[in-house]
């Protein structure tokens, strides 16, 4: 099994933050794992993360078959396995959520499972073991059984690679977004698992020696509130029995805010991070994306009812809506100073594959042709640089530079830590939330020392902050100094992506200004020598 290479150039690859805790990427490869454990008990499985471990000739010959696949800013690298692994001659199969959404684009694979992949995979393996080497498996959308889910493998990673490890407890999204793939993948229906399910997964994460952050990697955690106000009882008294052994992350939607009996759960349970996509201030513009759960509410509010319950908030914010109006830039900064959101996830709008969005721009003529296949330049960015994949209302030139403004004005050093000094300082840091224990006190100060060296090391406005916000969690809220200390230590890779995107937008913005941008030019059919994606990386370091 091998895990693809995320793009290098992307928000989410904090590369920098995860060497000053001693780890070497964020997340492990949850679905890959999880497939794993719905294998023959005798087929032997090896798993190679290429965001953590370089894969070698020698671990392709091993294999009788490989499997790979991902999402799309996984798409480069995953196309590189394929001519890597058939070059050598070996069976290659693909699946997870790009290749579902663009299935052509990995056409030369040899096995295409495409969908959820619970009930599909007995499908496929007796497929295999009747001798056949080539097909295709398309699953009955929102249709999978997940109370059948197995645990994941989690033994065949190396859990020191992560700064978190992860699980799921649902799939799906009530909501409607129209930019929003989640819906179109997984359902308006959220799923859940039993439990059972979840405990004996936390159960495995424990007898693996691991504590720590565990993240729920649900789309919208409180999608489906009944279940899961009837499971987090359940995992409260877990976490009583067995020490507090796990704080958790996720992402839900803002309405969370409205259900004071919910986020005390939450709190119980330990929960201390939560992104939340809240997209634009402007009330209108959410209507017309079909996000109503934003409207109707004071999102500053919102997020400071997040913050008491002892949760941090971390928010999703996208320039480029078709019926916003210059200046733009004003209101998002303005949003994400009031609510005090640290880590502001500012992106271009990018229309996904087989998403509302995609279809309206495409009747409307305005969808860039192969906008879904790797481009000329691999992809080398996410939704921060490489967004926009369509015809804009505005001037292009102008939703650029609005964008920029967010950027520039968002991640100064001033401006990132007096926000994480706010919300910091509105933490309501009742118990467990802010538990010290004893076992992790010496990881805690390792990691600690790591990180202020590195500020240190950054001097300036950065060390400044820094301290100055240590010095006022220390004096007013200690108890909340864990958390924000692992948001500050985020800023050792958005301080200099920050530049980096600057310097990208700035690029496109006087290539539109003198006439020479011109869409990404798609390549659809890849040749058998695609170069290795580390060109890309070294293009994407910033």
């Amino acid at each position: 099994m091998v895990h693809p290479r995320f793009n290098p150039g992307s928000f989410w690859n904090y590369s920098r933050a995860c060497e000053v805790v001693g780890a070497k990427y964020p997340a492990p490869p949850l679905g890959l794992i999880t497939v794993a454990a719905m294998l023959p008990p005798d087929w032997e499985v090896r798993l190679v993360d290429r965001n953590t471990t370089e894969l070698t000739d020698a671990d392709i010959a091993w294999a009788d078959l490989v499997m790979t696949g991902g999402m799309l800013p996984q798409q480069y690298d995953a196309l590189h396995v394929i001519a890597w692994a058939q070059r050598l001659g070996k069976t290659v199969v693909v699946g997870g959520p790009d290749p579902t959404s663009s299935p052509h684009a990995y056409a030369r694979a040899d096995f295409l499972v495409l969908g959820e992949v619970e009930g599909l995979m007995p499908r496929f393996i007796a497929a295999w073991e009747a001798g056949e080497r080539r097909g295709r498996f398309t699953a009955e959308k929102f249709k999978a059984d997940i109370t059948t889910t197995p645990v994941p493998r989690y033994d065949l990673l190396n859990l020191s690679d992560y700064t978190n490890l992860s699980l799921q407890f649902s799939r799906g999204c009530p909501f409607t977004c129209e930019f929003c793939d989640i819906i179109e993948l997984y359902g308006r229906v959220p799923r859940t698992k039993a439990t059972a399910q979840v405990l004996a997964e936390l159960d495995a994460l424990l007898a693996r020696g691991y504590r720590g952050h565990v993240d729920f990697v649900d789309d919208n955690l409180v999608g489906n509130k009944k279940a899961l106000k009837a499971f987090l009882p359940e995992l409260i008294a877990w976490q009583e029995r067995n020490g507090h052994p796990f704080e958790f992350s996720t992402e839900a939607s803002i309405n969370l805010a409205d259900d004071p009996d919910l986020l005390e759960l939450l709190r119980r349970a330990n929960f201390f991070l939560v992104f939340i996509g809240i997209e634009s201030p402007n009330p209108e513009t959410l209507r017309l994306m079909q996000k109503k759960q934003n409207t109707r509410r004071s999102i500053p509010d919102s997020v400071h009812r997040v913050q008491r319950a002892g949760i941090l908030v971390i928010g999703g914010f996208i320039v480029g809506f078709d019926d916003e109006a210059t200046g733009v830039a004003d209101g998002i900064v303005r949003l994400i100073e009031d609510a005090a959101i640290p880590v502001a996830m500012a992106g271009l709008l990018y229309a996904l594959p087989n998403t509302q969005l995609s279809r309206r721009l495409e009747r409307e003529g305005r969808l860039h042709s192969g906008g879904d296949v790797v481009n000329s330049k691999g992809l080398l960015g996410d939704q921060c640089t490489s967004g926009l994949n369509f015809d804009t209302k505005r001037p292009r030139e102008e939703v650029l530079q609005d964008y920029r403004q967010v950027v520039a004005r968002a991640y100064t050093p001033e401006a990132f830590f007096g926000r994480l000094r706010r919300a910091g300082l509105n933490l309501g840091m009742k118990p467990p939330a802010g538990r010290v224990a004893l076992r992790d006190l010496p990881r805690d100060a390792i990691r600690f020392a790591r990180l202020a060296l590195a500020f240190q090391r950054e001097g300036g406005a950065v060390r400044r902050e820094f301290w100055r916000t240590i010095r006022a969690l220390l004096r007013h809220n200690p108890r909340a100094l864990k958390p924000v200390i692992t948001l500050a230590a985020l800023y050792t890779h958005l301080g200099p992506f920050s530049g980096y995107v600057l310097d990208v937008i700035d690029r496109q913005i006087e290539d539109v200004a003198t006439g020479r941008w011109q869409p990404p030019v798609p390549v659809p059919v890849l040749p058998d020598d695609l170069p290795e994606p580390a060109l890309a990386q070294a293009a994407g370091r910033g």
